[in-house]
């Protein structure tokens, strides 16, 4: 089954260590702009702190999606907020109009 973590560069979705640190630079980012820097970041730290002794590879593997997902979703945003245009709408079905 492909997870989400195939939309983030191998590099961070392979490593939890990576993929910590790519998260708390998000976080980082979020609360800066949002002027609550540590309540964001620790948040993060919490999670991660919460589920480092999980030794179930499955389990191991959704936080991780989770994760990843987390991180998608804000990289969307972003993107959305600078475009001005919503990727999470789809287009029109094929044959319908518009009008």
């Amino acid at each position: 089954m492909p997870t989400l973590q195939t939309s983030l560069p191998p590099e961070i979705a392979n490593n939890a260590i990576r993929l910590y640190r790519e998260c708390l630079r998000r976080a980082k980012y979020i609360g800066h702009r949002q002027n609550n820097t540590p309540l964001v970041v620790d948040m993060v730290r919490q999670q991660f702190k919460k589920n480092m002794q999980e030794t179930d590879p499955d389990k191991i593997q959704k936080l991780k999606d989770d994760a990843a997902r987390g991180l998608i979703n804000h990289i969307l945003y972003e993107s959305e907020k600078i475009t001005g245009r919503k990727f999470s709408q789809s287009p029109p079905a094929f044959g319908k109009s518009s009008i």
